[in-house]
């Protein structure tokens, strides 16, 4: 028995030259599956898992705390100090502006940058003295440092950890 005779989709077409993929029904449905998933998913690799917009995550953040305070950077590249706005109200920081276009829309072939108003808000979890918050912008970046209150510093307190212990016992 010839091995080519156990491998049901070469039988047929054992010596035949003239077999083409596009008569193959299953290659045709392949085909045919994969454009329809490529259509329907087509919009879906601008929004990263949650389902927001990729922009309602623009600018990108970043929180440090230290003993004493909180520093809040985003970065915002081509944009000048003019062009962005700190807030504190009630707990949150709000940084917001606009980023506006260089050139007309119609010289612009195609453009994966970002133009136009955003805003993001940021609560504030710790109690920080919000007559104090200073904010720097430089190089694109935007620091926001808010010192932490006296009663904030004064309620930590360090836990100590227990080593191995027997967890059987009751």
């Amino acid at each position: 028995m010839n091995m080519r005779d156990l491998i049901p989709w070469g039988r047929q077409n054992v010596g035949s030259s003239h077999f083409r993929e596009e008569d193959d029904p299953f290659m045709t449905l392949h085909r045919e599956m994969n454009r329809l998933f490529d259509d329907v998913f087509r919009g879906f690799d601008a929004r990263p898992a949650g389902g927001l917009p990729r922009m309602a995550s623009w600018p990108s953040m970043e929180v440090v705390e230290t003993d004493k305070d909180v520093r809040v950077t985003a970065e915002l590249p081509g944009l000048e100090e003019k062009d962005v706005e700190v807030l504190m109200n009630d707990g949150i920081l709000v940084i917001r502006g606009e980023r506006k276009s260089e050139v007309e829309d119609k010289g612009r072939a195609f453009s994966e940058r970002y133009y136009g108003r955003f805003e993001r808000r940021l609560p504030i979890a710790w109690d920080v003295e919000s007559d104090k918050v200073d904010a720097t912008f430089r190089n694109g970046l935007l620091t926001v440092t808010m010192p932490k209150s006296a009663q904030a510093t004064s309620q930590v307190r360090r836990i100590a950890i227990n080593g191995d212990q027997d967890t059987t016992k009751h």
